[in-house]
């Protein structure tokens, strides 16, 4: 009876931290220009040293012939340059289609977050378009949250507002 007891408290115990959750909420502007392309996005988590502590996501047309869509992935030049060269695409759990205008949510669990140890971050956006532009935002945060935590930052050209919710 001890031996139940004492595992149902350490699985009580382990429960919010498996429970973590990060949702990113991404917004493509509708542009008034002439010729539109859906931006390739990027997303990461970055140390404050800004190297890489965690891909989150990389949309992209991942479904073009012979691979064709990878060629512009190194448009997103900051990703690309600290972490997307190293990849071999698709990336299972991490390519995604390209967005239409408008706002997108993709949340993120304990198995993708688990390379974080305790300490301050930054959610990492960046987004290229093919006869666009190309633009970063940053938004800090600290990890773990020990409660609901939301931040954001706002784009000024190709991405919209960037907010982040972290439930502990």
């Amino acid at each position: 009876m001890r031996v139940a007891a004492t595992f149902l408290l350490t699985g009580l115990a382990a429960a919010p931290a498996a429970a973590a959750d990060l949702t990113v909420s991404v917004e493509i502007p509708r542009l008034a220009v002439a010729e539109y392309h859906k931006p390739y996005v990027a997303m990461w988590i970055e140390k404050p040293d800004q190297s890489v502590a965690a891909n989150l996501a990389v949309w992209y047309d991942f479904d073009m012939k012979d691979n064709e869509g990878t060629k512009w992935l190194r448009d997103l030049r900051t990703w690309w340059r600290k972490a997307g060269r190293e990849l071999s695409f698709p990336v299972d759990g991490l390519t995604g289609a390209t967005r239409a205008p408008g706002s997108h949510k993709q949340s993120f669990g304990a198995a993708r977050l688990r390379p974080l140890t305790p300490g301050k971050y930054n959610l990492v956006v960046e987004a290229a378009r093919e006869v666009g532009g190309r633009e970063i935002v940053r938004v800090p945060f600290d990890w773990p949250a020990r409660a609901r935590t939301t931040a954001g930052a706002r784009g000024t050209s190709e991405l919209g507002a960037i907010a982040l919710d972290i439930k502990p």
